[in-house]
């Protein structure tokens, strides 16, 4: 059944929409959010021709029972035969949600994801979006002047003349009870208007609140150092040239990075044109909001802590045309920008900006195809690149600019690795070392503030039995259960399942169960427990739920409220607190020892993006280290701030791997509740996508099947396998040649993960 709302819009309008096609066309072409390659021909009703457009929603009859399916019309096409076509039901949107360009973008991003056209358009729509979130269906009233011209002005009643008079000094069509309250009158008068033909009744959505408009106190750009105006020039080239081209700036932590693209954005404002600006982290939204509208006249903001109804008013106001700069996390990428100039990714080289469930897009790729597709610029930045991105600026395919030093001549804080294994406070337990407890102290009783940052939160993120030895398990994943203290509970990270802490244990039924391992729980305790006179403020995902929670959190540190901030990733980068003195990192080895090709790599930019936070301003700055493989490459160069001998270091262990940046990866996941199935499933389909390569001639090379690292994950076992080639097309080759020939099975089902970054 069609929603009251959507129904009632086409039977009270007038349809008054543009031609965008010729009046003879009859089938429309629709694709489904279903993992289906094809577009389906739908017969177009004689009352929709010429008014609907790609981009619109529509209802279709589909499969064998003629179930009602919602589909995206994607063009149109005239079949020489029609008899066995079936008709579309309904037009559900108005406008088209998307135009021509994001079309296409999204069609590419089928190709590129191995997902089909269907899957890749249901992403990029908004939820609030699709339902027409915050808004309801109104009715108002004008003037048809012909009608008036007929019945004669001056021989309507007074109080008609009134409802007259309002709707012209308005201008625009009035709902009833604005006609009401300027005319000074009841319902009577608007109603005789309207029988007697007189008032055009219309009917559309409309907001049911205003949107917030608080005020921000405006800022003038500050002075570009002579390495800043550099990077500014060459980004202003290809801008004032009107072409596309990827430009990598790679940059120091407190180099003024995002002062270089408030006025690079300021030069593509004054062009008439709108810009998108990325950031990784929902934490650092509001602090990039806040910069861009003290600098802009309008900012639109995208991120998923909005509600329904405002993303959906945010996508409306930028379709408009009538916004400046949209800042948002990953799916900002789709902003409906009517004249987009500029895009940029800030801290380019973050997991976030790749999406995790179909299609499973990476943000970076997909804005370098629509600033392709657009002609504009991309700029990448980054204190830390990925290899990925650093490599293609070294092999001259974009553009590398390089921002050495920080603003003002800050020097970069030193960095010290301490080893833990000689300290005796760390092997009895305890998350804060001897070095760092008496720099924690020595920095907060100067005035100064501290970061610690650590990459497990709860409690204690081991629960272990010492008589049998076992760690005791999510019964639902392959994954040990966590301790939250504030909760009571022992809970798993990745399906939720939580239980009571366990007296005994499950497996042996001995009562030697042990917590063990330090969260950002436990941590915040220890602090609070060694230095009690100070505040100490806990970011993670546990405490920053509530909404608003980041921005109030942030703004008691950055007033001195809090002496002590202390979290996970979110307070790793991107924050410019001129007061801390110290950061420490409790435990850097927790990404490091991770089975992943890029543990090394992410080890390395958690350490120099987080040092980063520490001496912005005269007062400088330290960071320490705490680890148990200080002789590690990541963390030796990390400590050296040497992001390019850790690059030359790297790079040539993933070549001798056939790795990234050198190999296109793509990962099959597969999951099912029985066992056995998987594994013969999976080598079955392994087979066929070899036999497909081997007769193709398709350098290709398979890995696997195997178990996944987590072989269980809420209640399904999985197993994977990898496809790896030089060149990403030539996995695309193979998949699409085997699609229809690979088994299939009710019991098992499976993913394609292209350029994974979650190898679990």
């Amino acid at each position: 059944m069609t929603p009251p709302a959507q129904q009632q819009l086409f039977d009270d309008d007038p349809l008054p929409w543009e031609l965008a096609a010729e009046e003879d066309v009859e089938c429309a072409e629709v694709v489904f959010n279903r993992p289906m390659e094809q577009a389906f021909s739908y017969l177009v009703p004689e009352a929709w021709r010429g008014k609907l457009r790609a981009g619109q929603r529509v209802r279709c009859p589909f499969g064998r029972g003629n179930r009602p399916l919602t589909g995206y019309c994607v063009g149109f096409s005239r079949p020489k035969n029609t008899g066995k076509l079936k008709s579309l039901l309904e037009v559900i949107d108005r406008e088209p949600l998307l135009n021509q360009h994001m079309l296409d973008l999204t069609q590419w991003i089928g190709e590129r994801y191995l997902c089909s056209w269907g899957q890749a358009l249901n992403t990029i729509i908004p939820a609030g979006v699709k339902n027409y979130a915050g808004t309801r269906m109104r009715t108002y009233f004008s003037i048809d002047e012909e009608a008036l011209a007929r019945v004669g002005e001056t021989n309507l009643p007074a109080k008609q003349a009134a409802v007259i008079a309002a709707l012209r000094a308005a201008g625009e069509p009035l709902q009833s009870k604005e006609i009401e309250q300027s005319a000074d009158c009841g319902s009577g008068p608007v109603n005789g208007l309207k029988n007697k033909g007189i008032l055009r009744v219309t009917r559309r959505r409309a907001a049911t609140s205003p949107p917030s408009t608080d005020a921000v106190e405006r800022e003038q750009d500050l002075t570009l150092n002579p390495e800043q105006l550099t990077a500014l020039e060459k980004i202003l080239q290809p801008l004032r040239s009107q072409k596309h081209e990827t430009l990598l700036l790679h940059g120091v932590t407190g180099s003024g990075k995002t002062e270089v693209y408030i006025q690079a954005i300021r030069e593509v404002v004054s062009y008439g044109r709108q810009a998108i600006v990325l950031v990784p982290e929902i934490s650092l939204t509001p602090q990039t909001i806040r910069r861009f509208e003290s600098r802009f006249d309008s900012v639109a903001v995208l991120h998923s802590h909005l509600t329904d109804a405002e993303r959906h008013r945010q996508w409306k106001l930028i379709s408009s045309g009538n916004v400046q700069v949209v800042v948002g996390a990953r799916s900002a990428v789709f902003a409906p920008t009517t004249h987009l100039g500029l895009i940029v990714i800030d801290e380019e080289h973050e997991t976030t900006f790749k999406q995790e469930t179909t299609p499973r897009y990476h943000a970076r790729e997909v804005a370098r195809q629509r600033a392709k597709m657009a002609g504009i610029p991309l700029i990448l930045g980054s204190a830390t690149p990925t290899l990925e991105s650093y490599a293609r600026a070294r092999r001259g395919i974009d553009q590398l600019i390089t921002l050495k030093k920080r603003v003002s001549d800050l020097p970069l804080p030193p960095v010290s690795a301490v080893d833990v294994r000689n300290d005796p406070r760390c092997v009895s337990g305890s998350g804060i070392g001897r070095a760092i407890q008496t720099a924690i102290r020595a920095a907060v009783e100067d005035g100064g503030q501290v970061i610690l940052f650590l990459n497990v939160r709860g409690h204690s993120p081991v629960l272990w039995c010492k008589a049998c030895g076992e760690g005791i398990k999510c019964p639902n994943c392959d994954i040990t259960l966590t301790w939250h203290k504030d909760r009571h509970l022992a809970m798993c990270h990745t399906c939720e399942f939580a239980i009571d802490p366990p007296k005994t244990c499950p497996r042996c039924g001995h009562a030697a169960v042990r917590y063990f391992g330090i969260g950002t729980q436990r941590l915040e305790e220890e602090v609070a427990a060694k230095f009690p006179r100070y505040k100490c403020l806990r970011m993670d995902s546990d405490t920053m739920r509530k909404r608003g929670s980041y921005e109030t959190a942030l703004d008691a540190f950055r007033k001195g409220e809090v002496q002590i901030l202390l979290g996970t990733q979110m307070i790793a980068k991107g924050l410019d607190f001129p007061n801390v003195t110290l950061v420490g990192v409790i435990d850097a080895d927790t990404i490091l020892h991770q089975p992943d090709i890029r543990a090394a790599e992410r080890t390395f930019q958690l350490i120099a993006q987080v040092a980063g936070r520490a001496g912005r301003s005269s007062k400088g700055g330290r960071v320490l280290v705490q680890t148990s493989s200080p002789d590690e490459p990541a963390i030796q160069f990390a400590t050296a701030h040497d992001y390019v001998g850790f690059v030359h270091a790297e790079i040539q262990h993933r070549r001798e791997m056939q790795a990234p940046p050198f190999w296109h990866l793509a990962r099959v996941i597969l999951r099912g509740l029985i066992d056995d199935e998987i594994v013969e499933f999976a080598n079955d389909m392994a087979s066929v996508l070899r036999k497909a390569a081997e007769e193709s001639d398709l350098p290709v090379r398979l890995l696997g099947p195997a178990p996944a690292p987590i072989m269980k994950l809420n209640k399904f076992y999985r197993h994977h396998f990898q496809l790896a080639a030089e060149q990403a097309e030539t996995i695309q080759k193979l998949w699409r040649s085997v699609a229809t020939k690979l088994p299939k099975s009710s019991n098992v089902e499976y993913v394609v993960d292209v350029d994974p970054l979650n190898m679990r």
